[in-house]
């Protein structure tokens, strides 16, 4: 007997914040020299960080500076001294009002093809300038790391621009060392993100909360007839910035890939749909059919929720009953896979990450991990069946953070109505839904557990019996 069942249920209403909090300019000291630390302790005498738009997260987690349409580099001695941000011309006003003491200086080609370069200096001249130094062991940090999976020698790839990494090869000599520090930042156990200030986790809840209310107004109004930019209007997203572009395709669009954004394509009743919204430190993902009820569906897929939904639904629920601190994350891979490890199922992602600035950090979730959570970690539930079938797909994504007591006591007293909302999602996950969190579970967005399989139908929702 399935331990599931749709019930026409209220949504929740949860006032979501109007003003983010702000994370005060002693953080972002604390960060960098941290970082400085940590490099000093692997022996690194120079840190190299580099930035762009698409993978900007562990600059502006270390400075408040993100470049727009450019590229950056940040560099700076463990000993100290003032960091210097080399960027193009536009994002020079940027780099200076970083929330960290910076120097910068100008390099044309970081900048978009076509402006004035007349003024470039040789790139050799500028890295000496910015202290990269022969002999130096230099540590560089990108947007990711790799390990021995990859290569014996993980720590000598390095992901940044071919021609700024010959440049320092060059200045520093061959008697160099030059790591991939981004461990440090991205270490899904003890990288500096990995673990957030309750200020990051304010600012987070900030994102959760208002990109979950803008999936609950494009559900609530999808109606079939609008094209897909007319269903993705109704978002109204606040203009925090993005942490990947914004989704939502539908019919043969959906089932063909469900990374699309939205074009033209007017829907019709029986079309499967996906969507995904993401901020800064958080993302909303919703899939399922733009339909009234079963009747609206296919023939040959009319028992979707049977198959597809009603299962995904029971172990989207043991996720978040399991989840918590000190929670093994290889523990919480082999209980989703020993629930939805059927081929039909073809979980194509490990089933739940580290959240941040950008989407996806790190995670300690994968086979045999024995990785664990811990306190202060934002986590994104991210179960994706694609079963490439005519039942297409479900998908609730949303993310929650991890406190412990201490935790909880220090989130209540400096952010009293977080505390508040967060204690709210909570009593209508037990009570109207039927998952129960762990006491250090801290629900950040709107509709977590929240899943609406007919989204012309967006109050029936599945719940557990």
């Amino acid at each position: 007997m399935a331990s599931y069942r749709l019930r026409e249920v209220e949504l929740p209403s949860i006032t979501s914040p109007k003003i983010m909090p702000e994370i005060a300019d002693s953080v972002y000291a604390d960060r960098f020299q941290t970082f400085l630390d940590r490099a000093a302790k692997q022996g690194i005498d120079t840190v190299v960080v580099y930035a762009d738009r698409e993978h900007c997260a562990n600059m502006a987690y270390l400075t408040g500076f993100d470049p727009r349409f450019e590229e950056a580099l940040l560099v700076c001695s463990v000993k100290g001294g003032t960091p210097v941000i080399v960027t193009g011309p536009e994002c020079q006003p940027r780099a200076a009002n970083a929330r960290i003491p910076v120097s910068t200086k100008l390099y044309p080609p970081f900048g978009l093809l076509g402006q004035d370069r007349r003024q470039t200096p040789a790139l050799l001249d500028l890295l000496s300038d910015c202290g990269i130094r022969q002999g130096a062991r230099i540590g560089v940090a990108g947007w990711k790391y790799f390990t021995s999976l990859e290569s014996p020698n993980p720590n000598s790839w390095i992901e940044i621009p071919g021609y700024v990494l010959d440049g320092i090869r060059t200045l520093a000599g061959a008697s160099a060392e030059i790591t991939n520090i981004g461990s440090i930042l991205m270490n899904a156990s003890d990288g500096m993100r990995a673990i957030n200030e309750l200020e990051q986790l304010a600012q987070f809840e900030f994102a959760a909360a208002s990109v979950s209310d803008a999936m609950q107004r494009v559900i609530g109004q999808i109606r079939p007839g609008q094209s897909e930019y007319e269903m993705l209007s109704k978002a109204m997203l606040p203009g925090i910035p993005l942490n990947s572009h914004l989704m939502l395709s539908t019919g043969e669009r959906a089932r063909a890939d469900g990374l699309n954004g939205p074009s033209s394509r007017i829907a019709k009743k029986g079309d499967p749909i996906s969507m995904a919204f993401g901020q800064w430190g958080a993302l909303t993902a919703r899939g399922g059919w733009i339909a009234e009820d079963a009747g609206d569906l296919p023939l040959e897929v009319q028992d979707y929720v049977e198959k597809l939904a009603g299962p995904f639904f029971e172990t989207v629920r043991e996720w978040y009953q399991t989840i918590g601190i000190g929670v093994v994350g290889g523990d919480i891979d082999a209980m989703v896979r020993s629930r939805l490890g059927d081929k039909f199922f073809n979980l194509i992602l490990v089933p739940g990450h580290l959240i941040h600035l950008d989407e996806w950090m790190n995670t300690p979730i994968y086979p045999g991990s024995t990785e664990t959570f811990s306190s202060g970690q934002a986590v994104q539930m991210d179960i994706i069946p694609a079963t490439g079938t005519p039942y297409f797909t479900t998908n609730m994504e949303d993310g929650i953070a991890l406190l412990d007591e201490n935790g909880r006591a220090a989130l209540k007293e400096r952010y009293p109505d977080l505390h508040d909302r967060a204690e709210a999602r909570r009593a209508y996950m037990a009570d109207v839904i039927g998952i129960k969190l762990k006491p250090e579970v801290i629900p950040l967005s709107n509709t977590c557990g929240i899943l609406q399989p007919f989204v012309l139908s967006p109050n029936r929702i599945l719940v557990a019996n």
